[in-house]
């Protein structure tokens, strides 16, 4: 039964219909990576199915990281092909890092499940309902939009341009084979015989489509605590809204209303210090290797632009806006994060404390100052993810490429 804006019982009871429309892109991204946390009812084919692609998703990075490698090192000879081939595969290094944080976090990532969880669960008043939907839906714009980039770079990259490029003839016409998105030493494999061209090509697509995946699901992940977190901060500024007089129909106490907001923004703060220590790595991670992919990327889409086969061309450029875009979204959400958090100080300060107890009125500066000490998402504990750290990331990037272009010509 609903009277006004208040649901009459004390649980959401289709908290387990908003909790999927939650996570489930994000289940999606990390699932097929065998990387969405295993809870403790998961069945012994779960745990298979968890282990079994694991060792695939190790085994599909691996095979363009080390044959990447051996011929970076024996084969290619010529700077512009080597610095080509070690810019690509900086992005698989960077898929296996962020890959290992996903598995050696997966009781963390496990327990920022549950307390989103327990969050839905908890709602008791339809507007609060209706402030986490919207944070839900945004986090699901978010991911949808990175995925549109990333696997659009994946369609260009692996698909269009390998395809769009002439075959190769050797041996006076004998030979005639496809170059791979990968080079792949010949020590090992002749890959430009049939059938081991198909196969490794399929291979390396399935490689790629495993590296964006990786970035995909920690861009997705990141979204996901970090809104769900700027989501409860909005319901607390709700309820504070509500403090001294309470709401219409309620039967609350002031200290009852009291209790709940001192608990739900303690609540907020251990959620958001998991959430800083879980994205740390990941963080970290995609700051320093977009800011190397920004600047290489940038200058293959200059280098490799042609009128009369823009194919390659926009393919960088396509790569160049995905990336982009991926650390625009980390930056963006800390950005959001800490001002939510700052919000919450100024709205305690704005409500009409002055009418209360003068001893319960203590609380709101005790609210504000912890407003102003709660724990933002840094990358490594060194870089605080906000607009500015963007803008600076873009200024380095540009700077490297600037330099890289005098080092070239």
């Amino acid at each position: 039964m609903k009277t006004g804006n208040i649901v009459q019982t004390s649980n959401n009871a289709s908290y387990k219909s908003d909790l999927r429309f939650n996570v489930r892109l994000n289940v999606l991204t990390l699932r097929t990576i065998g990387t969405w946390p295993r809870f403790l009812d998961h069945s012994w084919r779960e745990t298979i199915e968890h282990v079994f692609l694991n060792l695939l998703c190790y085994g599909l990075l691996g095979f363009i990281l080390i044959p990447g490698f051996m011929c970076f090192a024996l084969e290619i000879a010529d700077f512009y092909d080597q610095m080509k081939l070690g810019s690509a595969l900086s992005f698989f290094l960077m898929a296996v890092m962020k890959y290992c944080v996903f598995i050696m976090r997966e009781d963390d990532i496990r327990r920022c499940v549950k307390l989103i969880e327990d969050d839905w669960r908890n709602v008791k008043h339809n507007e609060d309902r209706k402030i986490m939907l919207d944070n839900a839906s945004f986090s699901q714009r978010l991911i949808i939009i990175c995925s549109a980039f990333m696997y659009g770079g994946v369609v260009f990259y692996y698909i269009a341009l390998p395809l769009t490029r002439a075959k190769i003839v050797e041996e006076g016409g004998n030979l005639t084979y496809m170059r791979l998105v990968y080079p792949f030493p010949r020590v090992i494999a002749d890959a430009r015989r049939s059938p081991i061209n198909e196969i490794f090509y399929t291979i390396q697509l399935l490689s790629g489509f495993v590296a964006h995946d990786i970035t995909v699901a920690a861009c997705g992940l990141a979204a996901l605590l970090a809104m769900h977190a700027c989501g409860q901060l909005q319901v607390l500024m709700s309820w504070l809204e509500k403090l001294v007089d309470g709401r219409e129909n309620d039967d609350e106490s002031l200290d009852q209303r009291l209790a709940n907001i001192v608990e739900q923004h303690v609540r907020i703060i251990n959620f958001i210090a998991l959430t800083e220590d879980l994205l740390r790595e990941i963080s970290l991670v995609e700051v320093v290797g977009c800011t190397i992919n920004i600047c290489f990327l940038g200058y293959y889409s200059m280098t490799e632009w042609d009128p009369n086969h823009p194919v390659r061309g926009f393919t960088y450029i396509i790569l160049l806006t995905s990336v982009t875009f991926n650390i625009f979204i980390f930056c963006y959400i800390g950005e959001v994060l800490a001002e939510q958090t700052v919000k919450v100080g100024e709205k305690s300060y704005m409500i009409d404390w002055h009418r209360m107890p003068w001893k319960k009125s203590l609380v709101v500066p005790l609210m504000i100052s912890m407003s102003r000490s709660t724990t933002k998402i840094t990358a490594g504990n060194i870089i605080e993810l906000s607009i500015s750290s963007f803008g600076n990331v873009i200024k380095t990037s540009f700077a490297y490429l600037n330099m890289l272009r005098t080092l070239t010509t």
